[in-house]
């Protein structure tokens, strides 16, 4: 399956919200990481992605994830991700990292 991912600034909070559907595995990672890397360039602050579309997402997924929040923090901006579902916020806490990364409903 394929990834589609819409990217927009919210100037009112001043975020990003990334909007990503489909899989985020070892075919499409290359791509959200670009996507992730131009809007950092772009513009520095915090991202919000909401996983209400994100169906699965694997270990190459993650590890895009934890790039783009280590360039972030250098400039103490955050990753928060909302609306996952079960599964995936499973891989979140099995790995740990749901103390890594901010976690909402």
């Amino acid at each position: 399956m394929a990834l589609e991912v819409i990217k927009n600034f919210n100037d009112e909070n001043q975020c990003w919200i990334i909007k990503p559907t489909g899989e985020l595995d070892i075919y499409t990672s290359p791509n959200f990481k670009e996507i992730l890397n131009e809007i950092i360039e772009e513009k520095r602050a915090d991202i919000t992605i909401d996983g209400e579309k994100l169906e699965y997402i694997d270990s190459t997924g993650l590890g895009v994830l934890i790039s783009a929040l280590k360039k972030l923090k250098e400039n103490e901006h955050n990753i928060k991700i909302i609306n996952i579902k079960a599964n995936i916020k499973k891989l979140f806490n099995i790995t740990g990292l749901n103390k890594v990364f901010i976690i909402k409903e």
